[in-house]
């Protein structure tokens, strides 16, 4: 029995590369079907289950990573910090830090994140920016040691149900939940595992129902079984008592009474509850009944996270640690009978079958239906019908309600039935239809459109025909619906909505006549004509009508309008092929008498290819002036234009001038401009604006030419402040002064810098205006000072001169002032000019001018009242001091005090004066002068004066010039020389200030004179000063003589005792000296109590010491023996780090033992294992120990044990306390040989992977079995196996190799190894056991056949067939071609639905054909050319199976090309595949029909001939006839003829029929090609041939195409008349009925005759009325129709011709006559 869960694994986490222990709750979730996302180390795995399980991984550090439900929208959890990525555009979106830890967080919906802490449950919405916000806090029964494991929130967002577990006694699992209602801000506590929501349809019911459906397993009460409970939320009580189930016990499995529910989800599509126990159990739920309908269990694992896909109805979840993905889904196919047969529900079974349109229950529905139907409950009959789903909705149902005769007073039956079908959803066509019959009679139309409206009928052809007389707009609805396109179409026409019709169309590709109906509305509704022929121009893909001649038609019917509008549609692309339209629209409207149209349209710019010179002479002459410049092209026509120009638009004139040339807007504005001063405003507003284009000197040329001197000032005004031509500037200074405005040409003269100056200042000058200030600008700004001053002077006007020092540019006072000399003007005025500028004249320019002319004594006034004014001007003093010293008024009693002269100055001043003053006026310059000061002490001798102040200024720069040799080039031995004498003997020995002495010595160091400065040293400190102790100047003296004469250094050394011990040590011991023996010394003396008193100061001294000697003298005895004499830790450990380097391991191991100091433990160990010294090795070991807890210590103490072999004290280290690194130890001692005390370690580890290696080298077989069972690694496994391989113990070789081969990857490397070992049976045997293994993969099955194939290949087809669903195919499939094993091969080709190459191994190898497999497999092929090989295959090797090949072939081959193989295999190919050809010639192909009429004409089979040209017309029937025209049986040649009449050659039919005398065959195609010369030519003919007979009875058939003229001629001249009366009294009849019809139609109409006329209207509609005449004959046919078939041929296209079962629709016919239709 199937049962009714559909279970499988969709795929595995493990084998996608996620860790195993990222497989659990918090770390992997799933939120939905589309992602898997598993936080793994370092980094973020994203799993889309939509592109074939594809891997993202990702760098991220986050502690939880969940994925949006729908989007690609990643939040990120690390601590209490919350972000929210967007993947595909990678940028950030939110980013929050929570007050508290998370510990559950979930996507609620597609647009909310839900987050849990330990205290409450926040929201956080993902549109806007703000925070989470707080929803509810946690109950007090929701807090403590609560493990949140789900939270869920109902689809409208009021309710929220919290779901947690907590530990109970006895080791039970407590469930607790907290539902919450949004609304009422209320909580409540439920005690169980897990609860979801879901939103289900009730039957009776319109509004959908919010149900909680939750588990209830109450603590207090463990014996009481767990229940489920569904119930309503939420619902409005005024709407009525909400929905509930009985709760419902939960059958729970005898082998888990604690198991417990870790997760509840509802398949919304079935309305299915699926509940998940930790033990791996599922419950299956009705969520309309509550009962529960299978349970099963499905894993050994927990699922720990599920979610439900809501398109299939499907549920997935994980399990933890394994990582696999279930999918869990109703089967919809075996549900109904499982709970029929096992359950025995009959109640539930109906109501699913019937909820969900299942199979199964329908012997159910019949037979409840037939039970109700015989009470005589209709409407219960009803129910069980709508419950059905669609098994009982038949027309026979219907017909059953509508033969119930109805109740008096009681709906009838039949409204009952639909009443309820309605209620409960949606009637099918039959049922709408018969609806809909009654409602329309009754003219409910609103209860029509409220059934359509909420989809409560099916839409089709003949419900919206039934609805069309009602209501137009509903039946175009349900045309809609139905996909009816025509009639559609033809609503939108009655409803006017033409603009609707193109894209509707379009839309559906739907392909009508839209000229004709274009036409056909121009007429009677241009307005729809005009929408109808936009939305065919704007049709998708192009137009579908041509806009030319759709134009035309609407201008024909003088529509301008409507063409307009039509045009300005169709064109609005502006496309280059449609100028001849754009300009026509442009015409029609420029003359047709709405220009302003054509303005419009040319306004807004979207044509742009129409005719622009012929729509420019349009616009003139409609006076549209400025349209007409702008499409002008010719400068003679824009002038014409332009002499319009006042009627014109300022804006326009101006940016027109935009779209000429150069040449042309210069040549229009003199043009403008020369017809008088009105246009100059307009010619200044382009100038303007155009300036840059035109240049300013052609627009400076056009104002100058015509005398606009106003004109040109205003177009330079504007463009004088921006402009950078120095033409306009002084142009407009030039217009300024012309039109006397001074103030404009003084501000562009002072602002300006583009003009040139010396242009202006000559045109300023030789304009001598009343106003000089313009050029005083000029001249100030472009330093023509001397011009201004001279023009100013020699013109009187001496005021201005005062003005322009004192006003605008004081600091040009000098020059003035210098000219003023030049010019020899009054030294009063120049002298009130000075005291008039005061401060603000520049000293230093204007001394200069003075003393250039001998003038300077004239400025002392000047001079001594701005330092009366407290001027500290350098400048001002300098004067002063020139005239001081000249004058000799105590130059060097200024010279001293002055603080404010430049010494700079002064000094070169004196020195021709008196050296002395220069030296004063260098020293006073504080070293700005030291080089002046040098060179004058040097030229004069003052060696005295300048070693004081050296000594003084303590500057080693200055010292450095004066002692360095290239200190100054002019600077000579000599020199220097009496320079130092005179600071050693006088200078030095004077000075009492320390400073200045230690800046003096380092002067001398740095100017490297070590034997002067040894004996000013030995000087100062050896005899007795007031420096003696100077610590600095000992270090110095040893210095000194360290680098100028090492021979003093020891005594100096002994001599002196205040110096720095140890830096003077480490100077003496460096490279550049090498004297160790004074380092030493300086070190041991220093290391004694009376120089050093801190003992750690001593024996840091000790220890420097001995560092002399290991690390400079590298005397490793000498400095042993001074650290025994020491006897100090750190002498020893300094001795010790020595020897080690010296590689004196052993040496330095008792160092280190003598200093207690293990510190060097790795180095010591290092150089101990090299030089294998491991017995000395234990004691430093043993030592360190005592104060280092260190992994490398103990780790080489046990190296040591193993390496002395000393494996019981081995033993028992590894058996007490240590930190040694076991594993790494073990690994080294294995691979180093050591087993045993390698076995030793791996067994105080658990090692047991290493341990069965270590056993497998000491041959210890069974022992490392026993250990690879424990270490239970495939690895290990391995290793033994192949060991014992090896050893030729194969039954433990087979124990292994079973654990070996469970790792697919791991098969192939064991079967090489026994292969290449040669044990062949025993890998056999081996493989043979682990398919019998409990977790035996495909791998294994499919390896096993591999090796049937190449050794046992009698059992390789049973294997395949009983395991082939375990094999992999391709794999097995290829071994068995190596070993040419073809039967084998097609049997799993097949299998695996791989025909294409079963085929191709059947047709290449004979012997593993089979024709049943052959045929079944060849209709499967997807490479269809196979089947074409196989029809080459089957004619030449199985001929008589090959219309059995073709029968199962027929759909899927080329019919035509197989066909053409035949051909070319021969011509009895061709008659071998007749009865082939025969059973698809139904396709009506050419080639076939060709091929099968070429077989009927060989075998002489006329009547199968004509049966398949009547029936397949699909040939070259041209060719045929040709061909049977000369056939030398007669049926063939009336065959022949046939088919011409049938391609309508007629001539060639009738030749063919009278040659064989046919004269019934001639008479029909005659009638049938209706063409009268040709029947004119036949009578004529049987006139020839005195065929009187034949003669009437073509006058009898043809008579609608024979003009009487020519019977009456031929009767006549033959002696007809008799033959001809019956045509002639038939043509009078129908000229009679023709002129009676219209008088009927021209007379008034009768009232007492209208329901006669009706009733002979629909009396004819049955037939022809009337009486029997030649044309109510069966052979009287109208123009365009064929009559019966005379000559036993049916015509081609005879059915169909005529609608409504034949009769003609001509008004003729309806009133008996055969008159032509009427126009």
């Amino acid at each position: 029995m199937a049962v009714p869960l559909a279970f499988s694994e969709a795929l595995n986490l493990q084998q996608l590369g996620v860790p195993e222990t990222s497989i659990k709750h918090g770390m992997t979730s799933m939120e939905s079907d589309k992602f898997i996302v598993c936080r793994e180390e370092g980094q973020v795995a994203m799993i889309d289950l939509r592109a074939g399980a594809q891997v993202t991984r990702r760098p991220i550090g986050a502690d939880a990573a969940i994925m949006n439900p729908e989007q690609s929208i990643l939040a990120l959890r690390s601590n209490t910090t919350v972000q929210i990525f967007n993947l595909d555009t990678k940028q950030k979106l939110k980013s929050h830090n929570m007050p508290e830890p998370l510990v559950f967080w979930k996507w609620t919906s597609p647009s909310n994140l839900a987050m849990v802490t330990a205290t409450a449950v926040y929201h956080w919405p993902l549109d806007g920016n703000g925070p989470p916000v707080k929803l509810f806090d946690r109950q007090a029964a929701m807090a403590g040691n609560v493990q949140i494991i789900n939270y869920r929130v109902s689809s409208d967002g009021k309710w929220c149900l919290l779901g947690g577990i907590s530990a109970g006694a006895g080791g039970v699992v407590n469930g607790s939940m907290q539902l919450y209602n949004a609304d009422k801000k209320m909580s409540q506590t439920l005690q169980g595992h897990a609860g979801a929501f879901a939103t289900i349809m009730l039957p009776g019911r319109a509004d959908p129902a919010e149900v909680l459906i939750f588990h209830e397993k109450k603590a207090e009460n463990p014996a009481e079984p767990p229940k489920l409970f569904i119930r309503e939320v939420g619902r409005d009580p005024s709407l009525g008592q909400p929905f509930a189930v009985q709760p419902v016990v939960i059958p729970v499995p005898p082998d888990a009474p604690n198991d417990f529910p870790v997760s509840l989800c509802v398949s919304g599509k079935d309305g299915v509850a699926y509940l998940l126990t930790k033990q791996g159990y599922v419950f299956m739920f009705d969520v309309h009944t509550g009962k529960c309908f299978y349970r099963a269990k499905v894993t050994n694992e927990t699922v720990f996270v599920t979610c439900p896909q809501d398109s299939t109805g499907a549920i997935f979840g994980i399990t933890v640690r394994t990582g696999k993905v279930l999918r869990l889904q109703l089967n919809q196919q075996t549900v109904v009978p499982y709970i029929i047969q096992t359950l025995r529900d009959t109640d539930l079974a109906l109501k699913l079958a019937g909820r969900l349109n299942l199979p199964g229950a329908e012997n159910l529905f019949a037979a409840e239906f037939e039970r109700l139907i015989s009470t005589g409950d209709v409407a219960g009959a009803a129910r069980v019908v709508a419950a059905s789903g669609n098994a009982l909705r038949t027309p026979a149902t219907i017909a059953r309600f509508q033969q119930i005769p109805p109740q008096p007073n009681q709906v009838p039956p039949v409204l009952q039935y639909f009443s309820i079908l309605l209620e409960s959803g949606r009637l099918n066509e039959q049922e709408s239809i018969e609806v809909a019959k009654p409602v329309l009679q009754q003219q409910r139309l609103p209860l029509m459109e409220k059934w359509l409206k909420d989809d409560k009928l099916q839409c089709s052809e003949p419900l919206g025909d039934l609805i069309m007389p009602n209501d137009v707009g509903m039946a175009l609805s349900v045309y809609l619906r139905a996909e009816v396109h025509g009639k559609a179409i033809q609503c939108f026409v009655q409803r006017g909505e033409y603009d609707k019709i193109v894209p509707y169309s379009t839309s559906v590709g739907f392909k009508m006549d839209y000229s004709g109906m274009l036409s056909q509305l121009l007429f009677n509704n241009p307005q729809g004509a005009l929408d109808l022929a936009k939305g065919l121009v704007n049709a998708e893909g192009g137009p579908l009508i041509d806009i030319q001649q759709t134009a035309e038609a609407f201008l024909s019917s003088n529509r301008i309008q409507e063409t307009t509008a039509f045009l300005l549609e169709a064109l609005k692309d502006n496309k280059q092929e449609h100028a001849y339209l754009q300009t026509k629209l442009l015409e029609i409207n420029l003359i047709g008498g709405a220009p302003q149209v054509a303005d419009a349209i040319m306004q807004q710019g979207m044509l742009t290819h129409y005719d622009r010179p012929h729509i420019a002479k349009l616009c003139e002459k409609a006076g549209m002036w400025q349209r007409a410049a702008e499409h002008y092209t010719e400068i003679a026509d824009i002038k014409r234009v332009f002499k319009n120009s006042h009627q014109m638009s300022t804006e326009f004139v101006v940016d027109f001038f935009g779209k000429l040339n150069r040449d042309q807007s210069i040549s229009l504005l003199k043009d403008m401009m020369s017809r008088g001063p009105q246009n100059m405003q307009v010619c200044v507003e382009v100038a303007k604006k155009y300036h840059e284009e035109l240049g300013s000197e052609a627009l400076v040329e056009v104002f100058e030419q015509n005398r606009a001197t106003e004109g040109l000032y205003y177009y330079l005004g504007a463009i004088v402040n921006f402009s950078e031509d120095s033409f306009v500037h002084f142009k407009y200074i030039q217009a300024s002064c012309m039109l006397g405005q001074f103030k404009e040409a003084e501000r562009v003269c002072r602002d300006s810098n583009i003009y040139v100056p010396e242009e202006v200042k000559e045109y300023l000058k030789g304009a001598k205006l009343p106003d000089p200030r313009p050029l005083i600008h000029v001249c100030d700004r472009f330093d023509f000072i001397d011009e201004l001053t001279e023009y100013l002077y020699l013109n009187s006007l001496l005021q201005y001169i005062e003005v322009y020092v004192t006003k605008v540019s004081p600091t040009k006072t000098p020059q003035v002032v210098g000219k003023l000399f030049d010019l020899g003007a009054n030294e009063d005025f120049i002298k009130r000019i000075l005291m008039a500028v005061g401060t603000a004249c520049p000293v230093d320019e204007l001394v200069e001018f003075a003393e250039t002319r001998n003038r300077l004594r004239l400025l002392q006034p000047w001079l001594e009242a701005r330092v009366a004014t407290g001027s500290t001007e350098p400048g001002t003093h300098n004067a002063l001091g020139k005239i001081y010293i000249t004058l000799n008024r105590d130059p060097k009693s200024f010279l001293i005090n002055n603080m404010f002269y430049d010494p700079k100055v002064l000094g070169p001043y004196c020195e021709a004066l008196d050296p002395q003053l220069a030296f004063v006026a260098y020293k006073k310059g504080a070293g700005e002068c030291d080089d002046e000061l040098i060179q004058i002490s040097k030229t004069h001798g003052l060696y005295r004066d300048l070693a004081k102040y050296l000594v003084e200024r303590q500057d080693l720069e200055l010292w450095a010039k004066v002692l360095n040799k290239e200190g100054k080039q002019d600077w000579d031995e000599a020199s220097r020389r009496n320079l130092i004498d005179q600071i050693v003997e006088w200078a030095l020995p004077e000075s009492t200030s320390a400073d200045e002495v230690s800046c003096t010595v380092k002067a001398f160091m740095a100017a490297d004179l070590p034997g002067e400065l040894i004996s000013l040293l030995e000087r100062i400190v050896l005899q007795g000063s007031d420096f003696s102790d100077n610590k600095n100047l000992q270090n110095l003296l040893i210095l000194t003589a360290i680098r100028a004469d090492t021979s003093r250094v020891a005594g100096y050394i002994d001599q002196l005792d205040n110096f720095d011990a140890k830096d003077i040590a480490l100077i003496c011991v460096s490279e550049s000296h090498n004297l160790f023996e004074e380092g030493f010394s300086i070190y041991t003396k220093f290391s004694k109590p009376e120089f050093t008193q801190d003992k750690d100061d001593q024996v840091e001294m000790q220890v420097l010491a001995i560092g002399v000697l290991v690390d400079f003298m590298k005397d490793l005895d000498r400095a042993k023996t001074y650290a025994t004499q020491c006897h100090e830790k750190p002498v020893w450990s300094k001795l010790g780090k020595a020897q080690l380097d010296a590689k004196e391991a052993a040496e330095a191991i008792e160092s280190f033992i003598n200093a207690d100091d293990p510190s060097e433990y790795v180095q010591v160990c290092a150089e101990a294992n090299q030089a294998e010294i491991w017995i000395e090795l234990i004691p430093f070991l043993k030592m360190a120990r005592k104060t280092m807890q260190e992994n490398v210590i103990d780790t080489e103490l046990i190296y040591a044990y193993a390496k002395t072999n000393n494996l019981t004290e081995l033993e028992q280290f590894v058996g007490g306390p240590n930190v040694a690194n076991i594993q790494n130890i073990g690994d080294r001692c294995f691979s180093e040989g050591l087993y045993h005390a390698a076995k030793i370690l791996f067994i105080s580890i658990n090692n047991n992977s290493k341990l069965a290696l270590c056993h497998i080298h000491l041959e210890e077989y069974r022992e490392a079995v026993a250990a690879a069972q424990k270490a239970n690694n495939v690895s290990t496994w391995k290793h033994v196996c192949f060991a014992c391989l090896r050893a030729e113990e194969f039954r433990l070789a087979a124990t292994c190799g079973l654990e070996v081969i469970k790792y697919p990857d791991h098969v192939d490397e064991v079967v090489s190894y026994y292969s290449d070992l040669g044990y062949f049976t025993q890998v056999v045997s081996l493989f043979e056991q682990g398919i019998g293994l409990e977790d035996a993969h495909i791998g294994i099955f499919t390896e096993l056949g591999v090796l049937y194939t190449k050794h046992v290949p009698e059992k390789t087809m049973e294997h395949c067939k009983v395991f082939f669903s375990k094999l992999n195919v391709s794999k097995l499939v290829r071994a068995c071609e190596r070993a040419r094993l073809w039967d084998p091969a097609v049997y799993l080709y097949t299998h695996d639905k791989q025909h294409d190459s079963a085929i191709k191994i059947m047709m290449e190898r004979a012997n593993s054909w089979d024709n049943d497999i052959f045929l079944d497999a060849i209709t499967k092929v997807r490479n269809a050319e196979l089947m074409y090989k196989a029809v080459n295959y089957y004619l030449t090797t199985h001929p008589k199976l090959f219309t059995r090949l073709m029968e199962v072939m027929e759909e899927s081959i080329d019919h035509s090309r197989v066909v053409s193989q035949l051909r070319r295999t021969g011509d009895w190919a061709l008659q071998l595949g007749q009865d082939y050809l025969k059973s698809v010639q139904k396709n009506n192909l050419s080639q076939v029909n060709e091929a099968l009429n070429e077989l009927f004409v060989e075998d002489e089979d006329y009547e199968a001939l004509r049966k398949s040209i009547d029936s397949f017309n699909n040939f070259n029937m041209i060719s045929l006839a040709s061909k049977l025209a000369t056939h030398e049986l007669l049926e063939f040649r009336r065959i022949s003829a046939y088919v011409y009449r049938c391609n309508k050659k007629w001539t060639q039919s009738i030749d063919l029929s009278k040659n064989d005398r046919m004269w019934k065959d001639c008479i029909d195609t005659a009638n049938e090609s209706g063409d009268a010369e040709i029947i004119e030519n036949l009578l004529r003919f049987f006139c020839d041939s005195s065929e009187k007979e034949c003669f009437c009875a073509t006058l009898y058939t043809c008579f609608a195409h024979i003009s009487p003229d020519v019977a009456l001629e031929l009767g006549w001249l033959n002696g007809y008349h008799n033959f001809i009366m019956p045509f002639l009294i038939q043509t009078f009849r129908r000229t009679h009925k023709r002129l009676e019809i219209l008088e009927k139609r021209t007379a008034p109409p009768k009232e007492e005759d209208q329901q006669h006329g009706i009733a002979e209207t629909y009396g004819n509609l049955g037939g022809f009325g009337g009486t029997l005449m030649l044309e109510n004959g069966p052979s009287m046919v109208m123009p365009g129709m064929v009559g019966p078939d005379m000559s036993g041929f049916g015509a081609p296209g005879m059915q169909g011709m005529m609608p409504n079962g034949g009769i003609p629709q001509m008004n003729g016919m309806m009133n008996g006559g055969m008159g032509m239709p009427q126009m």
